[in-house]
């Protein structure tokens, strides 16, 4: 009897210490996977010309240039690493069919910019030749949320790329923050940040210190009237000039 005790007994502290080693291993290797993909996504911006000192790391997404986010566990796109050539993008763009219909959910907290949304989506609706479309949608499923949030002085919105063949997921839009902004203004960030989710870059990006980007075949260089310039939040164009618009054409 006092053998099967001690054998009974032998066999739960072996079962404790495996049990135990389990639960320790699952707790190391959930955060290695987690910092396997942020290091892929540190990676991936800086293979796009961004320059190391202009991310920011804000805890679950990486910030650039103020205005574009990057999530830690995103998608990278397949032909992502490594743009190495110099109107802009990311290299990925939103695939054939979701681009026919990407549909942007209004969060209540942007409701009372309604008007400005519909403005910024009429300007990439009406691109000659180009069968991109944006459209409202009150329910799930969609492509795109947007939604007010303090970003901090001087940054009008945020913006995320495309990933696996979709739309950026999240706008950001610093509401009181441009308040004060005309309403062709405020229009246009949110243009702006819609344009960061079908892949735009800033058209000034070397201005900006970036090292490359991904030029848009047959529209090259400098534009001082494109939409999509960064760092003129509330002076910037309001309109999208013939560049954007032939660089969209392209695209989609």
């Amino acid at each position: 009897m006092k053998n099967n005790l001690k054998k009974i007994a032998i066999v739960a502290m072996v079962a404790v210490v495996i049990a135990a080693c389990k639960k320790n291993q699952e707790s190391i290797t959930e955060p290695q996977e987690t910092v396997k993909n942020s290091d892929k996504v540190l990676q991936y911006i800086k293979d796009l010309g961004f320059p190391a000192t202009s991310i920011v790391d804000n805890g679950n997404e990486f910030i650039v240039e103020e205005d574009i986010t990057f999530p830690k566990n995103m998608e990278i796109p397949a032909n992502g690493a490594g743009a190495k050539t110099e109107q802009y993008y990311t290299g990925s763009i939103v695939n054939s069919t979701k681009k026919l219909n990407i549909r942007i959910f209004v969060d209540p907290s942007m409701t009372s910019m309604s008007s400005e949304i519909n403005s910024a989506i009429a300007q990439w609706n009406g691109v000659p030749n180009s069968t991109l479309r944006f459209s409202v949608v009150t329910t799930a499923p969609y492509d795109i949320l947007i939604k007010d949030e303090n970003l901090g002085n001087g940054v009008c919105g945020q913006g995320q790329f495309p990933s696996g063949g979709s739309a950026g997921a999240l706008v950001k839009i610093n509401k009181n923050y441009i308040a004060g902004n005309s309403f062709a203004q405020r229009a246009r960030t949110i243009c702006h940040e819609f344009g960061h989710c079908i892949s735009f870059r800033h058209t000034n990006w070397a201005a900006q210190g970036e090292s490359t980007a991904t030029n848009v075949p047959g529209v090259t260089g400098t534009d001082a009237l494109s939409l999509m310039n960064g760092g003129q939040c509330g002076s910037g164009a309001t309109v999208l000039s013939q560049k954007d618009k032939d660089a969209t054409a392209v695209l989609y």
